[in-house]
């Protein structure tokens, strides 16, 4: 096997035991694609994540049973915000500015899809039952792989190629999110929708660099469905390839 790129993955914070911690799927697609999974702790010091994300080819943002703070796009909380762990917001930020001097690839999914618009300066729907007519069931309960509705994606960028690819016409995915991305941010296009308009992916609005963002969990489906598996997949093959990262290699 050739060179496996060091990925990074920021963690999570249990308030209540004062542990951090991050469910196995994320490791293990990353190492089924030939990655070699590196978790970060929510430490938000900047020498020590300036230290901690030198050494890593690329930046998994998870998903996370927290909100992102409403203050980061200038508004109050919504009766319906879920539970804000400042720990996260700023650790993921801080990562995310390492990501960016260092032009690292990213790959950002659920909660971390929406941690990285807001980053780039764009705004989230803070709860899509009460604030998105006529929306879809976007938390399915369990079980979680089940892909439990379509998407339409862009016929232009990273996801469409990747559907492409794979020969898959109806793309159907799984949910487990109530926040959304309002507005895109800056660098970013919306490239995926469910039929509810809620955006179900972003990327990068130039071929450059390596950044998607997907509104569902493709950790907990990559074994059965092949985009998933392929999302992983480019990643990792990304990371391993990027310019910056094999120099002195």
């Amino acid at each position: 096997m050739g060179y496996r790129p060091r990925i990074g993955l920021t963690m999570r914070l249990e308030l209540e035991t004062r542990r951090f911690y991050l469910g196995r799927d994320y490791s293990e697609a990353l190492e089924a694609a030939g990655a070699v999974p590196v978790h970060l702790p929510l430490i938000p010091d900047a020498e020590y994540l300036q230290h901690a994300v030198a050494g890593l080819d690329g930046i998994l943002l998870p998903g996370s049973d927290t909100d992102v703070d409403p203050a980061y796009f200038g508004e109050g909380p919504h009766k319906k915000l879920g539970r804000v762990i400042p720990e996260k917001d700023i650790t993921d930020r801080m990562v995310l500015e390492q990501a960016e001097s260092a032009e690292k690839p990213v790959l950002a999914i659920c909660y971390g899809m929406q941690a990285l618009n807001v980053f780039r300066g764009g705004s989230l729907v803070q709860d899509i039952s009460s604030q998105v007519e006529n929306s879809l069931k976007h938390q399915q309960g369990l079980p979680l792989e089940r892909n439990s509705h379509r998407i339409e994606i862009a016929k232009q960028g990273m996801l469409a190629q990747i559907a492409a690819d794979a020969n898959v016409s109806e793309v159907k995915v799984n949910s487990h999110h109530h926040q959304a991305i309002r507005s895109v941010g800056s660098g970013l296009a919306a490239t995926a929708w469910a039929e509810d308009g809620v955006i179900e992916c972003i990327e990068n609005d130039n071929t450059g660099r390596f950044i998607l963002g997907v509104q569902w969990h493709p950790e907990l489906s990559w074994r059965t469905d092949v985009i998933s598996r392929t999302i992983f997949e480019r990643f990792v093959d990304a990371c391993a390839s990027s310019e910056a990262n094999v120099v002195g290699r």
